[in-house]
């Protein structure tokens, strides 16, 4: 509701507008640029009095900052509202960590059944909240309880716990009490279930065209063990579920079939049901972000999701406020979600009783040691030593556009300064005593590119790449066809099924995502063979 809206009406009309507008405001979770509160979103807490804030790598620079920049949004928001603010983040672990530097590092969801501890995922995710929690963040957009059943899966992958239902619910269900037991919400993503689909939501419309007994057998039943054990919300997906949803064209976040029918009323769940972002392709190049939010609303979710822009964050509360006011939304209709979500704020904690400094609470030396042995015993896979004695050729196949699920380390760089040092597995090796030569190259090398490394290769005693999601890829994959692989060492620096592409190579380990922690085990592994 544009300020042009309130012309004209009277003291009392203009309270009750105000009063419909803060209403409205809290089913909605927007995001922003910047490493402190902005003009944009000071103004969508102060005047369309939204109810949570999400956090990206464009917000983070170092974890005082985060934990300083928290506590100001909580500020500007209590001075106009006594709920709370939901501060939420996609901190999964591996690729999907918006903060990685200060913090505990924790690995890739699928690192947790390589590593073979339920217990150590239970214990390092309730450690990552707890440090999530210190600076302020109170809402984790984790677990991922989708079951990876689909090796051509672009967005999916090593985000899931696993392959199966039974590995899924049993490290999906761990980090889920992890989180919660550190004080912060858990968010079971992402219903009806996106792990089988070689479609990514954030570009088009996926679909899971299984019947209802595959889909209550498969999809539905991490969800249906996370519900009974009390998950506190549900993050819904943009993928159609012809099944369920008469329309097979309409995603899930928009089905009143799903979100109402399958979730709350045959489920049974009575938590906080988010969407995914709305300006996500699926959705934008669909009805449109702004009828998207009202249609998700009427399917039944409670909260939102507005990730990106100002205007479009603006029109959907507005368009919202127009529904109730018109009657397309009953204030019955809002007054659940709003029950829902002012519910869950209760059960998070006081962020006025939070540390200024929160370095002390973070990395301590168990958590490091915890983090390390888990990372070491993920990595899967045999290899023949590296000779000390020889120079390395080493080929990194890197992320060079970042996207939601594929993270680079970009720091201030996200907000238009100067990028930051790459991560790169030369430097652990350098770090060992190994001469390295790298080559980098993007995920889709030109066949150019290609002659190139395979010329350098062709000289090279012991050559090392590191793939990424090879599998996607037809041009890494021509790259491994032509390395030699009795010198060749391949390590899967995201999806493991790399390493079936060159059986005869001297090495093959995967590491379940290319972040520092594991780039530094991988070093040692690659240097001692075995």
């Amino acid at each position: 509701m544009g300020s042009g809206r309130c012309a004209g009406l009277s003291e009392r009309q203009l309270a009750m507008a105000l009063s419909s507008r803060a209403e409205i405001g809290q089913c909605f979770m927007v995001g922003f640029d910047g490493l402190e509160p902005d003009a944009h979103i000071e103004r969508l807490i102060r005047e369309y009095r939204v109810g949570g804030v999400i956090l990206f790598r464009r917000n983070v620079d170092h974890p005082r900052q985060v934990a300083a920049l928290c506590r100001r949004l909580q500020q500007i928001n209590a001075e106009v509202s006594d709920q709370p603010l939901l501060i939420g983040i996609d901190q999964e672990g591996g690729m999907v960590a918006r903060i990685e530097a200060g913090m505990t590092p924790l690995p890739s969801a699928l690192a947790y059944q390589a590593a073979g501890s339920a217990a150590d995922c239970q214990a390092l995710n309730r450690i990552g909240a707890a440090e999530l929690g210190a600076l302020g963040i109170n809402i984790d957009f984790a677990p991922v309880l989708d079951v990876n059943n689909n090796r051509l899966n672009p967005v999916i992958g090593v985000r899931a716990h696993g392959e199966d239902v039974a590995t899924v619910c049993e490290y999906g269900l761990a980090a889920m009490r992890g989180i919660q037991a550190a004080g912060l919400a858990a968010t079971a993503k992402h219903f009806p279930g996106h792990g089988d689909t070689d479609t990514d939501s954030h570009l088009g419309v996926p679909r899971v065209g299984h019947d209802r007994a595959r889909l209550d057998a498969v999809e539905l039943a991490p969800f249906r063990a996370a519900i009974a054990a009390g998950v506190d919300a549900v993050m819904s997906a943009h993928v159609a579920f012809p099944a369920v949803e008469p329309d097979p064209d309409t995603p899930s976040t928009l089905s009143h079939a799903v979100l109402t029918g399958l979730l709350r009323e045959q489920l049974g769940f009575g938590g906080v049901v988010f969407t995914d972002c709305l300006e996500m392709d699926a959705i934008r190049r669909g009805v449109g972000t702004v009828t998207g939010a009202l249609r998700a609303f009427q399917a039944g979710a409670d909260v939102l999701l507005v990730s990106h822009r100002e205007t479009v964050q603006a029109e959907a509360i507005d368009r919202l406020l127009q529904a109730v006011e018109r009657g397309e939304v009953s204030p019955e209709r809002l007054a659940a979600s709003r029950a829902r979500i002012a519910a869950l704020k209760r059960r998070l904690g006081d962020w006025r009783a939070l540390p200024e400094d929160p370095a002390p609470l973070l990395r301590t030396p168990q958590a490091l040691a915890l983090s390390e042995a888990v990372h070491r015993r993920a990595v899967t896979g045999h290899c023949r030593a590296l000779d000390a004695a020889q120079p390395v050729l080493l080929i990194t196949l890197e992320v060079r556009t970042r996207t939601e699920i594929d993270e680079v380390a970009m720091g201030r760089a996200a907000i238009g300064q100067a990028a930051v040092q790459r991560d790169t597995l030369a430097e652990p090796l350098a770090a060992l005593g190994y001469a390295v030569d790298e080559i980098a190259l993007p995920l889709a090398p030109t066949p150019a590119e290609i002659a190139d490394a395979l010329a350098r290769a062709a000289d090279a005693p012991q050559v090392v790449v590191v793939s990424y999601n090879a599998v996607l890829f037809p041009a890494q994959r021509d790259l491994l066809a032509g390395l030699p692989a009795a010198r060749t060492w391949l390590v899967a620096g995201r999806l493991p099924y790399d390493i079936d592409l060159l059986p005869q190579a001297a090495g093959r380990l995967a590491c379940y995502a290319n972040r520092p922690a594991a780039l530094t085990v991988l070093a040692d592994l690659l240097a001692r063979g075995g």
